[in-house]
């Protein structure tokens, strides 16, 4: 199946999904088919902070247009924070959408998880996760949620993490894991990878971009079928 992605958004994100979307289809001895779509990471971001919904949801749905006439058969964001207008583009969306969102929850639960604790945007961090964790407790650090996300903002448009960001993400997970009880730090956003990789932070972390990937990579060697991964088909 040929995948789609809305990319840009940041692009330390999206070379990051390439990547891995890659490394996935080698293991999987299949070809991967693959189109990007580059998009404005300021103006996503000027709409998820006035949570201006369908003048994005209408931008990206431009975009999956582009994606479809390359020949993608599905399309996907390379970004959690920007599912904060999902359902306007699923409604508007000229080919059937893969969310990175909606398979998180039974990861945990497979994963033998009870409590997670959220890093990403204003609105991931507020919302648990857009409300869709239903057998998965989401806790976060209520009192530092402006200037965790402001940071996380940072390294998403600089593409790149400084040694205090870095810091001060790790010690984030550290105080969920020890003061809230979080099983695992879940990285939902997908420019965290930019302060998490490489470190031994001493806590378990789930990156929800891979579990994304995997998902998108069954799609794309036929493995599962968009039925099975949206109820759709």
């Amino acid at each position: 199946m040929h995948i789609g992605l809305i990319g840009g958004i940041g692009v330390a994100a999206s070379v990051v999904y390439y990547q891995r979307l890659v490394a996935a289809m080698e293991a999987k001895g299949a070809p991967l088919r693959m189109t990007l779509s580059h998009g404005d990471i300021q103006t996503l971001i000027a709409n998820n902070l006035a949570d201006l919904r369908q003048p994005q949801a209408e931008i990206f749905a431009q975009q999956v247009g582009e994606l479809k006439a390359a020949g993608a058969q599905v399309a996907a964001l390379t970004s959690l924070g920007a599912h904060y207008c999902f359902e306007e583009l699923e409604a508007l969306s000229p080919l059937p959408l893969v969310s990175g969102v909606a398979p998180l929850d039974s990861y945990f639960v497979s994963q033998g998880l009870r409590r997670v604790g959220l890093l990403g945007t204003r609105v991931v961090m507020r919302t648990r996760l857009y409300g869709q964790l239903a057998r998965t407790q989401a806790v976060v650090l209520d009192d530092d949620i402006e200037a965790l996300a402001q940071s996380y903002l940072e390294v998403a448009v600089a593409g790149h993490c400084t040694p205090s960001q870095r810091q001060k993400l790790l010690d984030a997970g550290r105080r969920m894991v020890e003061e809230q009880g979080a099983e695992a730090i879940v990285l939902a956003g997908t420019d965290l990878n930019l302060a998490f990789d490489g470190q031994d932070p001493g806590y378990r972390v789930i990156d929800a971009l891979d579990v994304h990937v995997d998902v998108l990579a069954r799609l794309a060697a036929g493995e599962t079928s968009l039925a099975e991964v949206s109820g759709k088909g």
